[in-house]
């Protein structure tokens, strides 16, 4: 039975977190979830600490302030490597990410190393959005795959599993980014170390509560994170 760990990074997710880690943990066995929250002031940690005092499969991760979603993530997997897990999710505390779909996600790992939930595949999966939005998310993606030639419909989602040793080939040290950056910039390095790459099909639905953390310095980030990777891999190819 494999050992997995889903890391759920919080700001103010208070409405949502007592819901969804109970989902988390039910769909797979040996399956426990670390909650890494950026000092919520509406109480986030101080909820997760209390489950986690009541279930061992429950952990917590508290940073004084918030510090970003991709920094989030990174110290979530330094504390996944220092276990024995074996696979490693990221996911979204909103329910935007339905814990249901875990199962698919382990059974996709079998022939691979880092699987990606992708809302553009088999169509567009996406429920709720601004079609402003939706517009900007779907043509990242479509100019992510022309600039860096990364082979995935959907390079900025953020419901993954990665096995274990992705993150070890990974210098986590390196990895600057937040938001839509963070996201293309993992899964671009795990693609150029070789590592096998696969998507399947989810629902993304839109928050029902609690506050978006969208901003335009996420979107300006992953214009230019889109820029250095094309240099870098100019660079790679001469």
């Amino acid at each position: 039975m494999p050992k997995i760990l889903v890391v759920i990074p919080t700001y103010n997710e208070s409405e949502n977190i007592a819901r969804i880690i109970p989902l988390v943990l039910e769909q797979a066995p040996g399956t426990e979830v670390l909650v890494v929250d950026d000092g919520s002031p509406d109480g986030t940690g101080a909820m997760v600490r209390a489950m986690g005092e009541r279930d061992p499969r429950v952990h917590l991760l508290e940073r004084p302030v918030k510090s970003g979603l991709g920094t989030a993530y990174v110290a979530g997997f330094r504390y996944a490597l220092a276990g024995d897990y074996e696979f490693v999710f990221e996911m979204d505390a909103d329910f935007s990410h339905n814990p249901k779909e875990i199962p698919a996600f382990l059974e996709k790992a079998a022939g691979a190393d880092l699987v990606v939930g992708s809302r553009y595949t088999n169509g567009v999966r996406v429920l709720n959005w601004p079609m402003q939005r939706l517009l900007l998310s779907w043509t990242a993606n479509v100019w992510t795959r022309f600039m860096t030639g990364l082979p995935l419909n959907d390079a900025t989602g953020g419901f993954k599993c990665y096995r274990i040793a992705v993150l070890r080939g990974i210098d986590l040290d390196n990895i600057r980014s937040n938001g839509y950056a963070f996201q293309i910039e993992m899964s671009y390095k795990a693609w150029r170390k070789g590592f096998r790459l696969a998507e399947i099909p989810i629902i993304f639905l839109d928050r029902d509560a609690g506050t978006s953390k969208m901003s335009k310095q996420i979107v300006y980030e992953a214009f230019f994170m889109l820029w250095k990777l094309w240099f870098q891999g100019m660079f790679n190819r001469l």
